[in-house]
């Protein structure tokens, strides 16, 4: 196992605000605060803000919202969207770091490591298909990099601009991955690579490395996908005089079919499970468990626990399956686990205002139990909110027959029904003397229980499956119950 210093441990997640916090972005973030977390090292929060087209400090904002939520902090980086950082090795936004950029690619420049490129896109696109036309793998000639400097000033004089390019080594690079284990790449298939753009915008690999070495980054925790990037990092670090940090690449999530977790194909969005109904803790607990396991059977952990129990030696290589039965099964669990009060004050987001907190705090008994999701008590006790039925399309009327009979029956039940709600007042309006009396009353008609209690159900919630009925008819209160069960006595003539 990898000995690792605690005060050694610098790791950063560097999200660029280009959309919403995903799954994927999650996870890796959870890891690297779970790893600072156990080795008692530094967390770091970056924004790789650079893509101006397509980022925002909306996105921005949802990202910072959305590792709040899951209970996230850092010890460095911006707290707020747009607002200041924290931290002595800020600016933590690559936006406000461009000076820095600029100097260490002229300081490139004049060791030679770095040359400026000229050739166009329709050069490199010519260039491209006699590769492919000779079935030699892409990549760039390097046609600029030993171009004399009258031939410079000739480009320059025509109006061309230049993109910098990195002059790679054509050596091997091999690093111990923390995860994967021993990895070797050969750079002399890469080609030289573009490091700042023609319009003057640095790009991902060198920024990247520019701030990790100026943050004292001492390990890259990333997904599997960053790996073909590492090679071209490597030689970067050396060619800027600075040691490579550790780094560790986490596996991919995948779908039950085993395909790659797809933005575009797969609900990814944090946000999107949040609004289901889905809690931080359960949401944590199943990240962290996606490529990762204690080693023993224990399944349910808090933040604080996994931070204690994880070492990112146990990550697995091999990709994890994103099983949504799992993740549902968990948030069932901490539902459960959660006080009344704690459980109404969950649901308030996802009930609308008209229902005050006390009419909540009655009604999570009755759904506890059934809850998978938060935003699942809309299914289960929307009607105690909708308005009471007046319109035709609320139930079909078939529903009100009972098994054991057809509109008769149901007409039977409901006038019966309606008699025992008429016959109480407001003090003894509750649960238990509802079901005896309507039990009892069953009884006299000679009719199942069930049979009177189907169409009762349906008149009062329009739905054959709601919570406890009798449990619901107190919630909905007497007015309502007699409005309810006239309107289905209505719909069955």
């Amino acid at each position: 196992m990898t000995t690792i210093s605690p005060k050694a441990v610098r790791v950063r997640m560097a999200p660029s605000p280009t959309g919403p916090l995903h799954i994927g972005s999650a996870r890796t973030s959870l890891y690297n605060f779970l790893f600072a977390r156990h080795t008692g090292g530094t967390f770091i929060l970056r924004i790789e803000d650079t893509d101006v087209a397509r980022g925002s400090e909306k996105f921005e904002r949802d990202i910072i919202e959305g590792l709040h939520w899951l209970g996230l902090t850092w010890d460095e980086g911006p707290q707020v969207a747009g607002g200041e950082d924290i931290g002595t090795y800020g600016p933590y936004r690559q936006s406000e770091r461009m000076d820095r950029y600029v100097a260490e690619a002229d300081r490139l420049l004049a060791a030679g490591t770095a040359y400026r490129c000229y050739c166009t896109p329709d050069d490199l696109d010519a260039e491209r298909r006699g590769q492919e036309a000779r079935r030699e793998p892409p990549r760039y000639s390097g046609r600029c990099r030993k171009l004399r400097p009258e031939e410079r000033l000739a480009f320059e004089a025509e109006g061309r601009t230049s993109a910098i390019r990195f002059a790679v080594p054509p050596e091997k690079v091999a690093f111990d991955d923390i995860i994967r284990g021993t990895v070797e790449f050969d750079n002399a298939l890469l080609g030289d690579f573009v490091i700042v753009r023609t319009d003057g915008m640095p790009l991902y690999n060198f920024v990247a490395v520019v701030d990790d070495a100026a943050m004292a980054i001492s390990h890259v925790l990333r997904g599997e996908e960053h790996l073909s990037n590492t090679p071209k990092q490597i030689a970067l670090y050396r060619a800027l005089g600075s040691e490579p940090p550790r780094f560790g690449h986490v596996p991919l999530i995948l779908n039950p079919d085993r395909s790659k977790m797809s933005k575009r194909k797969t609900q990814t969005a944090v946000d999107a499970y949040r609004e289901q109904g889905y809690l931080p803790e359960a949401l944590v607990n199943f990240l962290a468990f996606l490529g990762w396991s204690p080693g023993t059977e224990e399944e349910i952990f808090s933040l604080d626990e996994l931070g204690s129990r994880f070492e990112i030696e146990k990550v697995h290589k091999a990709g994890a399956v994103f099983d949504a039965d799992r993740l549902d099964y968990l948030n069932g669990t901490y539902i459960r686990s959660l006080g009344d009060e704690q459980l109404a004050l969950r649901l308030r987001p996802h009930v609308p205002a008209l229902l005050d907190d006390a009419a909540i705090l009655r009604l999570v008994p009755l759904v506890r139990e059934r809850l998978v999701r938060l935003a699942d008590v809309v299914d289960l006790a929307s009607f105690l909110w909708e308005p009471d039925p007046v319109v035709a399309g609320w139930y079909d009327a078939a529903l009100l027959s009972p098994k054991g009979g057809g509109p008769r029956e149901a007409a039977r039940a409901l006038w019966r029904a309606r008699e025992i709600v008429a016959e109480l007042d407001a003090a003894d309006f509750a649960a238990d003397v509802l079901e005896d009396r309507c039990r009892a009353a069953a009884a006299e008609l000679e009719m199942k229980p069930g049979d009177m209690f189907k169409p009762l159900r349906v008149a009062l919630t329009g739905r054959t499956v709601s919570p406890p009925l009798f449990a619901s008819m107190e919630l909905l209160g007497r007015d309502r119950c007699l409005a309810r069960i006239d309107a289905g006595l209505a719909r069955l003539q």
